[in-house]
């Protein structure tokens, strides 16, 4: 690049940063940009355009267009040029642009005698907050020099409006990170929670932008370039890295070593930008490409590059993951994504979490509803909003988070806080009471875990014994396979803890959204209808062998209950069976006592076996319906698919026709049956799911009050007939039905 034009850009920044260094109102900082970047460009007109809210694009300042336009043209997300910026995260050049596609005409802007066009976003580290745009009468393309140019000055004004340059009360922008805002994810795990941020992974702060000197930034960010390819060598050399692990920091050190990517962070700072500038300019880029990427392998690879950069400026700024910050005594996690051990290590310090990413069957959503830590994901930018110390509202009912809320929404949510645990103080009083109905019918509650932290709900939630304890847990927060004697300790510590209450011990359900790191990763279409849960255990003999093993001696002669997940045919039940009963005779054998009792159930997640041949019904000790995957078999709606897994009702009369179907072929095989899943953990749905004759349900701790509570309210045998009524009408659900008729129920 000639050094005529690398000086005239360096030229511009320090214009730049001299006017942003003179104390004034944020709108006459705008306005004095608009008029300095036309100037130094030669262009008739430049705009500044910044969101007013996520879907919405305002004309903030310009020199060239009618200044009556300024706060009055607004656009939204992809509507015009500047729309179509904003949403590809990707500039767009034109030498005639009415005739571009998507072009919008605004009258009231006088834009209409301007040709060429030049829009860049104005965006930080995957943040869009807005476009930057030139304009002249000619009709021109502008050079790959004029659009690189335009792109530095957008980084600088991204990194500014961070720092709160442009903001105030006189049109301008509003202050970042002081303005309440309000973000509408997923719900990933149910309760409320008041408390202040916490960050995973504070951001780190660029403040200074512009480069004084180009040669020292180059030098300094060749040195922390080294710095990150050393400490990714180290690791690489660790011993007790796996195979995997290795080709993750593989894909980091492929990164680093990337020639391309150090001269483009290189050509940023020659232009004017500091060496941190250079490399956030570089990581929003790849986040712009993440968006667009559909391939899942190259989005994993651009995930790689950002997270390397974001290793590059804690190195060049100092700025650790330890800030010196200390943790609120009422903290909210608030990060991208974590991973299940990471979360473990918090525990139940945290109030609540709330992710940008993640899934409702992810490792963190598992961890967070066995920890009973309200849980909100998919809120997205909150990790670029919130500070730490920021006060927080996170309700996992709604999957609505509160950041910064104004007071009236706090007292609200304070109410809402306050009556739940009003109720729970109701449901104490029940605990020792069973679930009977008012005709006399008991329903068994049990409750669902998967770490030994949870034992303790056993006896404050009133459960009557563990439905469903997931052993894939112990698997996921490890980086290698759990030893065998590591796992009888830990079974033998559930089963004290239980004191003698039944524990029904789920072998390892991995695979579909369960993925271990340890194991190689397969490459399926469609995990969740893929090799997992009993399918790895019958090809995979080893994993399961050992873990029967480690079941049998953590009983010590105690009774013993196994449960085969995701069985779809009899002969897959009959097989892993097999393998239970030839470790038992082995541990015999071996001089350690049997079981005093031996159950063997399966789960009931395929509609395939609910046709089953009368065999399976009579060989299996139990059965137990996994609610969550055999509603979404049975209507083929992915429950990790937000578009579709609330779409179909629980209460729809055709499930429960199908849920009759089950109940009646255990009852003539004499088979206990019960239900595992979210829905039992819902009141409505479990008076619907008792009515129908289910007599064990198992759900989390904090839902057995709430359920036991309606149970205790009601005839089921009435309840019965009232969803016998609605399928008579031909109604789809009986829910309305169900609730017209509870509220007529003695309160």
């Amino acid at each position: 690049m000639p050094e005529r034009t690398e000086s005239e850009s360096r030229k511009l920044l320090r214009r730049l940063r001299d006017v942003l260094a003179v104390p004034g109102k944020g709108q006459d900082r705008l306005d004095s940009i608009t008029h300095l970047i036309a100037d130094s460009m030669g262009t008739e007109v430049c705009s500044i355009y910044l969101f007013r809210d996520p879907e919405t694009l305002e004309l903030c300042a310009t020199e060239g267009l009618k200044k009556e336009a300024v706060h009055q043209t607004r656009m939204k997300l992809g509507e015009g040029l500047v729309g179509r910026v904003a949403r590809g995260g990707a500039p767009v050049n034109t030498a005639n642009a009415p005739a571009e596609r998507g072009f919008r005409f605004m009258p009231e802007t006088g834009e209409e005698i301007f040709s060429s066009f030049l829009g860049v976003p104005i965006q930080r580290v995957g943040e869009k907050l807005g476009v930057l745009v030139v304009q002249s009468k000619e009709a021109r393309g502008f050079s790959e020099d004029e659009v690189y140019a335009v792109e530095v000055v957008a980084m600088v004004l991204a990194e500014m409006t961070e720092l709160g340059a442009f903001t105030g009360d006189d049109g301008a922008m509003k202050a970042l990170h002081r303005q309440p805002v309000m973000f509408r994810g997923t719900q990933g795990q149910e309760g409320a929670a008041e408390g202040r941020v916490w960050l995973h992974e504070p951001r780190v702060v660029v403040t200074n932008p512009v480069a004084d000197d180009p040669l020292t930034e180059i030098d300094r960010i060749r040195e922390a370039v080294g710095v990150l390819r050393v400490s990714i060598d180290d690791l690489l050399e660790a011993q007790e890295l796996d195979k995997d692990q290795k080709q993750v920091l593989e894909a980091y050190r492929m990164f680093a070593h990337s020639r391309g990517w150090l001269r483009r962070m290189e050509e940023d700072i020659m232009r004017g930008l500091s060496a941190e500038a250079a490399v956030e300019k570089e990581q929003s880029a790849a986040r712009a490409r993440m968006e667009q990427v559909a391939d899942a392998y190259l989005r994993e690879r651009l995930h790689d590059l950002d997270d390397l950069s974001n290793r590059l400026l804690r190195i060049l700024t100092g700025q650790g993951r330890d800030t010196g910050a200390e943790m609120p005594d009422n903290p909210v996690l608030v990060a991208r994504n974590i991973g299940p051990a990471e979360l473990l290590e918090y525990g139940r310090r945290l109030r609540g979490v709330v992710l940008e990413e993640g899934s409702v069957g992810s490792h963190a959503a598992i961890v967070a509803r066995a920890l009973a830590i309200p849980l909100v994901i998919h809120a997205e930018r909150i990790s670029g909003e919130a500070l730490n110390g920021d006060a927080i509202l996170v309700d996992g009912d709604q999957g609505i988070v509160h950041l910064r809320p104004e007071e009236t929404v706090a007292r609200a949510f304070r109410d809402k806080i306050a009556m739940q645990a009003e109720a729970q103080k109701r449901y104490a009083s029940l605990r020792g009471l069973p679930a009977q109905g008012t005709c006399g019918t008991v329903v068994a509650l049990d409750m669902n875990a998967g770490l030994m932290a949870d034992l303790p709900s056993l006896d404050s939630s009133g459960a009557e014994g563990v439905g469903l304890f997931r052993t894939e847990l112990q698997f996921l927060i490890r980086n290698k396979m759990p030893k065998r004697a590591e796992l009888a300790s830990l079974y033998t510590r559930v089963m004290d803890a239980a004191q003698g209450q039944r524990v029904v011990f789920r072998t390892l359900d991995i695979g579909s959204d369960k993925v271990l790191t340890y194991m190689k990763p397969s490459d399926e279409p469609n995990p969740a209808m893929g090799w997992r849960a009993i399918r790895v255990g019958l090809d995979k003999p080893g994993v399961l062998r050992m873990q029967v093993q480690a079941l049998i001696r953590a009983a010590a002669g105690r009774p013993l209950t196994i449960m085969f997940p995701f069985v779809a045919e009899h002969a897959e039940f009959a097989e892993a069976r097999s393998h239970v009963l030839r470790e038992l005779h082995r541990e015999r054998s071996l001089g350690h006592p049997a079981p005093e009792r031996l159950e063997i159930g399966a789960m009931c997640e395929t509609p395939s076996l609910a046709f089953a041949p009368r065999a399976f019904f009579e060989l299996a000790d139990f059965i137990s319906v996994g609610g969550n995957d055999l509603k979404q078999f049975f209507f083929a709606a992915d429950r990790e698919n937000e578009r579709v897994r609330r779409r179909y009702d629980t209460l729809n009369l055709s499930f429960l026709g199908f849920l009759e179907g089950i109940v009646a072929r255990a009852a003539e095989a004499g088979t206990p049956l019960s239900f595992c899943g979210e829905d039992a953990g819902r009141p409505v749905e479990a008076v619907a799911l008792a009515a129908l004759g289910f007599r064990r349900l198992s759900m989390r701790p904090a839902s057995i009050g709430p359920v036991k509570a309606l149970i205790r309210r009601v005839n089921l045998v009435e309840a019965r007939e009232v969803i016998e009524a609605a399928r008579a009408r031909g109604a789809e659900t009986a829910r309305a039905a169900l609730m017209d008729w509870l509220a007529t129920q003695a309160g």
